[in-house]
């Protein structure tokens, strides 16, 4: 029986218990002194493999799955220097090698004398499972199918080469681990430290289904382009009216370039103390970070301006080229002016000098978008692209003059109106 104890990079996995008792209990299930312990592990194994499947929606075989769940979210030195860019011939890949023909000899094991022994013809229920509809929360569907058909390709590959293979390629499409499995995390800072979380549900947003800001929206894209593809960029500070369309740009620019690498970190300006802890997690691996800030401003009295100020010019370290900052926020210097700084620069005797303490923040992003509320024929008009893109059945003339009455009472000319708005309208096409 192969031992798992002789694997060299695939080791330490996070949920690996299944794998550490189930080979235990293909070693030892002859074994009458062991049969109890061999029964109470068994079983417990099957729970685990079912929860697993119930929390990310795996299906078919599931021990094949399982394994390749965790193939594919190792994080070592092998892999890593896959994510993205794949790996040209070396000693990772021999070492590679040696351990995917270790996991070969776990993907065709055969259970059935494991079965007869044991008398657990159910398990065979494990091997051909059919998953309920709505399991599978943690990851969005792309990546669980892409998973699910990985262990096909695994299971059915005929040699070590096509093995190896097709792990490459898995890491050079997707990535590995958690950053590479998610699109977009948060930040979380406990006793153990500061984490990067994932955010599982993210609201799939096109930058076409965003009507108008056609020069702005061609701005944020040159601009992301620009990074992924490894070319200068600068930080992006999008700002203007609330209901705009500013956060879910940013949102849509995921989309459409999660693909390339692209992920998103968001974070909140209390927590602007841990980002050096933040970018020293994530300034070598091979994707391109984006650090959000949704709804940026700051108050007189608050001084965290400052720090993001120090952390955006960069101190005496070079700042990773995979790391940009974005932000939305509604004041266009994104701290708070008064008329009574005005009359404070009167007693100051390097009054510029004060002012431009305040200002100087957003000079530090290169790119600076506005998003300004619609006119009257822009609302309509995006109120009649949302209506034929949800297939809302209403005279125009009719539509646009409910339009105008719900505005009025609703926040006023934007796009998030507009799209409240249809939402109603949806509802109530619902409700009859």
């Amino acid at each position: 029986m192969t031992d798992i104890r002789e694997l060299i990079l695939y080791r330490n996995f996070e949920n690996g218990k299944v794998l550490e008792d189930m080979t235990w209990i293909m070693e030892h299930f002859k074994e009458k002194e062991c049969s109890e312990e061999v029964r109470e592990r068994f079983f417990s194994c099957m729970h685990e493999l079912i929860e697993l499947a119930a929390q990310y929606g795996f299906e078919q075989n599931l021990w094949q799955t399982y394994l390749t769940f965790l193939l594919v979210n190792n994080e070592n030195s092998f892999s890593t220097a896959c994510e993205i860019r794949g790996i040209s011939d070396c000693s990772l890949l021999n070492l590679a090698r040696h351990d995917f023909a270790i996991f070969r000899e776990l993907f065709a094991y055969d259970f059935t004398d494991l079965e007869r022994t044991l008398q657990a013809g159910f398990f065979e229920e494990l091997l051909c499972y059919r998953r309920e509809e709505t399991s599978g929360k943690l990851f969005n569907h792309r990546i669980r199918d892409r998973i699910c058909s990985l262990s096909k390709e695994l299971a059915a590959a005929d040699t070590l080469e096509g093995f190896t293979e097709n792990m490459v390629e898995f890491y050079r499409e997707f990535g590995v681990g958690t950053l590479g499995l998610h699109k977009a995390f948060r930040v979380a800072h406990d006793e153990s430290g500061v984490r990067i979380e994932p955010i599982t549900n993210i609201r799939h947003v096109n930058l076409e289904d965003l009507v108008g800001y056609e020069i702005a929206k061609q701005k944020l894209i040159d601009n992301t382009e620009a990074f992924v593809q490894g070319r200068r960029a600068n930080n992006c500070l999008l700002f203007g009216d609330a209901g705009t369309g500013k956060s879910s740009s940013i949102k849509a620019i995921l989309n459409r370039y999660y693909d390339q690498g692209l992920r998103i970190i968001e974070i909140y300006k209390h927590q602007f103390q841990d980002l050096n802890e933040v970018i020293a997690q994530i300034k070598n691996r091979n994707y391109k970070f984006i650090i959000y800030m949704d709804d940026l401003s700051f108050e007189e009295f608050e001084i965290e301006y400052k720090y993001l100020k120090a952390f955006i010019g960069g101190g005496l370290e070079k700042k990773p080229e995979n790391i940009l900052i974005y932000a939305t926020s509604n004041r266009r210097h994104l701290i708070k002016e008064t008329f009574r700084d005005n009359e404070e620069a009167y007693g100051d005797l390097h009054s510029n000098d004060t002012i431009q303490e305040k200002l100087s923040l957003v000079s530090r992003f290169g790119v600076t978008i506005y998003f300004g509320s619609p006119d009257k024929k822009q609302f309509q008009e995006i109120v009649r692209s949302l209506a034929s893109r949800n297939g809302i059945e209403m005279p125009e003339e009719v539509l646009l003059l409910e339009a105008n009455k719900w505005e009025l009472s609703h926040g006023g000319l934007s796009g998030r109106t507009a799209q409240q708005f249809i939402d109603y309208l949806l509802g109530q096409q619902k409700g009859e």
